[in-house]
């Protein structure tokens, strides 16, 4: 049973929760260090330009979802579609998070200067301390999952949790803090890139569009095998389907890694645009309403698909264009976008928890806020992950990265 729908708010305004509900790769912005000056390499290495747009797209696909786990999408006028179908923000942080490791370190590892412990460190100092502040907030969340599980269940949840290998088991894989199975997918796409990014692709165009094309197919078989043989006994599976191998699907790492080399791909298809082309802001144009037109006959197209594999070319698309210079990417760059990207993850895996525990505890009531919500509880999720990230994440990555230069 999945526990998603167990922690589904109380509140007559918060949507039902999908199982499938986010994913937000935590990746360092493109500019920033990426590692303890020991870890550096060649110290004369140039920094990656800085992509403001991208953090601030991070900042939209992030309230997007917590839109669509606590929200009525009709509230949102002609972004009804967006919020409605605000689960494939997962894809397109998963796509996402290939891009940025690859922006980032693919030169280095090219030149043999990636080296595999130090680049782990660095991604365990960014992810794990507010994965674990997350478990305990949630701690009282491990109440219901004990009246939900089997004692045998619980005690593999409570194991594997807390070590980033809760997904493996698709029927653990919301146990706990329902986000928190991105973490594990994330974790395992962290293992396996020092190894992926060696792979040698194609320096050409239109032989690198060649095999970002065969990626986009091989991310679409898994779901098209679902649809065909029906394995969980649903002819027309949805967002609330709730079996084991659609759980399988969308919650375990392996059906997500085509989606994550695709990121690989697009950072080469990437390098070869420049980044004041006009062909970046038609790019940006075609994915971001593209986006738009797919997603407004949401309720119309096949769920497997779109939930990982079919928008991998206008999630691409997109990226391409706020890669670059111009209009659309002065827009997502403002500084307010920013300034939340930044602390996207921090709000992605804190939301869901956070949210319940505002609302269970009836805070809003007691202070006769009560009327302004759920307004004023977005502000509070926003609010309390710009704290979390200033005094847990930051703070614990420089001690993380510092007492590990001189160890790995």
């Amino acid at each position: 049973m999945s526990l998603s729908n167990q922690f589904a708010p109380t509140s007559p305004v918060a949507s039902q929760p999908s199982a499938g509900s986010a994913v937000l790769d935590p990746p360092i912005q493109a500019g920033q260090s990426q590692a303890p000056p020991a870890a550096a390499g060649n110290a004369s290495r140039p920094k990656k330009e800085i992509l403001p747009a991208l953090t601030g797209l991070r900042c939209f696909a992030a309230l997007n979802i917590v839109f669509f786990h606590f929200s009525n999408p009709k509230w949102f006028g002609p972004f009804a579609p967006i919020v409605d179908n605000g689960y494939t923000s997962v894809s397109f942080f998963l796509l996402m998070s290939g891009y940025i490791l690859a922006y980032n370190y693919a030169d280095r590892a090219a030149a043999g200067q990636l080296r595999p412990r130090r680049f782990w460190l660095a991604r365990f100092s960014r992810l794990y301390p507010v994965y674990v502040f997350a478990l305990i907030l949630s701690l009282g969340m491990l109440a219901a999952e004990w009246q939900a599980r089997s004692h045998a269940q619980f005690a593999l949840g409570v194991i594997l949790t807390p070590l980033l290998l809760q997904a493996w088991h698709p029927l653990l894989a919301t146990f706990w803090n329902t986000p928190a199975w991105t973490m594990c997918t994330e974790a395992f796409f962290y293992l396996i890139f020092p190894v992926v990014v060696l792979w040698k692709r194609p320096k050409r165009m239109g032989a690198l569009l060649g095999v970002m094309a065969g990626l986009w197919v091989l991310g679409m078989i898994l779901p098209s095998l679902y649809m065909w043989l029906h394995p969980d006994g649903d002819l027309h599976p949805g967002r609330y389907t709730d079996g084991f191998w659609i759980r399988a699907l969308k919650f375990t790492p392996p059906p997500h890694v085509p989606s994550f080399l695709f990121g690989i791909a697009l950072a080469d298809l990437d390098a070869m645009i420049p980044r004041t082309s006009l062909r970046r802001l038609l790019y940006g144009i075609l994915g971001m309403s593209g986006l738009y037109a797919v997603l407004y006959f949401g309720d119309h197209m096949p769920y497997p698909l779109m939930h990982d594999g079919l928008l991998m070319p206008l999630f691409a698309l997109a990226i391409l264009g706020l890669a670059g210079q111009n209009l659309i990417a002065r827009f997502f760059g403002w500084l307010p976008f920013r300034t939340v990207g930044k602390a996207s993850y921090c709000l992605y895996i804190l939301h869901f928890n956070l949210w319940n525990l505002i609302h269970d505890s009836h805070i809003l009531d007691r202070l006769h806020l009560a009327s302004y919500d759920p307004w004023l509880s977005y502000l509070l999720l926003i609010a309390g992950a710009m704290v979390v990230m200033f005094t847990v994440e930051r703070p614990s990555q420089r001690w993380i990265r510092s007492w590990g230069a001189s160890r790995v």
